[in-house]
């Protein structure tokens, strides 16, 4: 069975993103696993208080935010390789973000097996590594009202999880919190990349204006733009107030169809506005 291989059950289609959306685990998972991990595997202990603070700010405090794990190495390292600590090989790695059809740990392992590039085999280790250490962390909860929220819309829409984050810790969060019943199917970074999993989905004749991302990340306005469906935003550090207005006043706008270009621009500027973009 595919990634997309799912029978349509509604007219309308709400894709939802996962760390940081729907899952409270995206500041714990760069503090204390993608950070921490990214040091200790390239070395980094000597800027160790600066290349954690950099790493949190490509991450999760800038335009940035949500942005795919291979992306955010490359760039982190790109920084730091400026201040005097160049990883080898770390053009080709590089490339290989900007160019892949896919960002994964399989994908990248295919890669390591055909090229010779240390900082690519430093990256798979990394994200092993960060994989394992994000399994330690303690259960990790859905944001206040996202239950509730979905259980709702599900009754008028296809719900999926898209989302950059490991498919395997993707199945085990949204399952252990009932959160898989409501979907019709969950897609990760396994299955390509948020704009890509989009297009595919709406290949199941959704209308477009019929479609919606909830997102808490640039990367997730983006995706919908790329495709022309609705962008709802989950605001950082008010989540709760996000889910509870998506359920009262966004969904509602959806189904009548009152989800207009004025109401989206009124969206994106207070998205903008609370990360600072702009």
């Amino acid at each position: 069975m595919g990634y997309f291989d799912y029978d349509k059950q509604h007219d309308y289609l709400i894709c939802i993103d996962s760390d940081g959306c729907a899952m409270d685990t995206m500041n714990i998972k760069h503090e204390r696993c993608f950070g921490p991990e990214w040091i200790t595997t390239y070395g980094l202990e000597e800027i160790q208080e600066e290349a954690l603070q950099l790493w949190l700010d490509i991450n999760l405090f800038s335009a940035t935010r949500g942005i795919n794990r291979f992306k955010a190495l490359a760039m982190a390292l790109q920084e730091v390789a400026e201040m005097g600590y160049p990883a080898e090989g770390l053009e080709e790695f590089v490339r290989w973000t900007h160019e892949a059809p896919e960002l994964s740990n399989p994908a990248l392992l295919a890669e390591c097996q055909r090229n010779d590039c240390p900082c690519m085999e430093l990256a798979l280790l990394w994200s092993i590594r960060t994989n394992r250490s994000i399994r330690k962390l303690p259960q990790a909860l859905p944001y206040p009202h996202v239950k509730e929220t979905m259980d709702e819309l599900c009754k008028n829409a296809d719900l999926t999880a898209v989302s950059s984050a490991n498919g395997q810790a993707v199945e085990e969060e949204w399952s252990f919190h009932h959160l898989k019943e409501d979907t019709r199917v969950l897609l990760s970074q396994e299955a390509g990349s948020k704009a890509f999993c989009i297009g595919q989905l709406l290949k199941k004749d959704y209308d477009p204006k019929k479609t919606l991302m909830v997102g808490d990340a640039p990367g997730d306005y983006a995706a919908a733009q790329k495709n022309g469906v609705r962008f709802y935003p989950i605001l950082a550090n008010k989540e709760a107030e996000s889910w509870q207005r998506l359920l009262d006043e966004a969904a509602p706008k959806l189904f009548h169809g009152t989800f207009d270009d004025e109401y989206q621009a009124q969206l994106v500027k207070a998205f903008e506005e609370n990360l600072g973009i702009g």
